[in-house]
């Protein structure tokens, strides 16, 4: 008679993972990709995406496997078939090029970032020269000054620009800002411009969306207690690389991945605490891929820590309600 095996004992270490919430997916982007996914059972494929949808690979992928044709200009879209604007908005000169051409296109600009474009608008309608707080080349920033006359905006990418910049002679000044933006970076160049020019006009609320902040305030909680954090986003995705900095600002050490496959156990190392977070732009299926690839090599412990509960919901353009 064979004797009984001993029970194998598991080696791996304990890890208390601390994930983020809210985290991933904000409003905006639910209604993005629901848009395109809309337009394909509306139109069939192919439907044609100017630029990303939304910055994530793994969800243009899967938009793409579905039938959608990412390009980079309007000239790369054929006629008769039609196009989606991403989620960061465009120039005012795309949609007017679309129409020339008679071309079906939906707009899938974030509302929040619309919002910023006609606030752009009506500062410029009453004369004001708007210094606008973003990174350069990021589309959203693109989009907005696209929104009105060349000479109208400023970019202001820093409080050393903040110092820098020199108005014209009784020149009437407005800010705006990008809404991806850090918080706390925000907050330092807006004080700068206000102490500055103190008669610059505010925008009418928050133009740093909620999501953005929301996802911030969140990332603090975790970063202040864990040994190091996780974000989970694209490298050309703005709010996630600020999840990132939110983080080392508290002196924790933090990494951006795009999915589990780029999990570095040498950097995470012999730690007990690990904090989670994702871009407003990453699905949660890649949060369930990254704890489950620290399952591998740990006895995980997952704690959902929450700040906000969100609700927004935005609706979709006319015509696709009902598809």
């Amino acid at each position: 008679m064979a004797a009984a095996s001993s029970p194998v004992s598991d080696t791996r270490p304990p890890l208390t993972v601390l994930i983020a919430a809210p985290r991933g997916f904000c409003a905006g982007v639910d209604r993005a990709i629901m848009i395109v996914e809309r337009a394909l059972e509306k139109y069939g494929a192919p439907v044609y995406v100017r630029h990303e949808i939304v910055h994530n690979r793994f969800v243009v992928d899967a938009l793409r496997a579905k039938g959608a044709v990412f390009v980079d200009e309007l000239d790369e879209c054929p006629d008769g078939r039609p196009v989606v604007f991403s989620a960061h908005g465009v120039p005012k000169l795309i949609p007017a090029t679309a129409q020339e051409r008679g071309l079906d296109y939906l707009d899938a600009t974030c509302p929040l970032v619309s919002k910023v474009h006609r606030q752009a608008e009506r500062q410029v309608a009453a004369g004001r020269h708007i210094l606008f707080i973003g990174h350069k080349g990021h589309p959203e920033v693109i989009g907005t000054f696209g929104q009105v006359a060349e000479g109208s905006m400023t970019l202001i990418e820093t409080e050393a620009d903040a110092e820098a910049f020199t108005p014209q002679p009784g020149q009437a000044l407005a800010f705006l800002t990008q809404t991806t933006l850090s918080v706390d970076d925000t907050a330092a160049i807006v004080a700068t411009l206000e102490r500055r020019f103190p008669d610059i006009i505010a925008p009418k609320g928050e133009d740093i969306c909620y999501a953005t902040s929301n996802r911030q305030s969140a990332a603090k909680v975790i970063a202040a207690r864990a040994d190091a954090v996780l974000v989970i986003g694209a490298p050309n995705s703005s709010n996630s690389l600020r999840l990132v900095e939110v983080a080392e600002r508290l002196g924790t050490r933090a990494r951006l991945i795009q999915t589990a496959a780029e999990i570095d156990f040498d950097w995470i190392g012999d730690i007990k605490m690990l904090g989670i977070t994702a871009g407003a732009s990453a699905p949660e299926i890649l949060v369930r891929g990254v704890v489950e690839k620290l399952a591998e090599r740990f006895i995980v412990t997952e704690e959902e820590v929450r700040t906000t509960t969100e609700d927004m919901a935005f609706k979709l353009p006319r015509g696709l309600e009902a598809v």
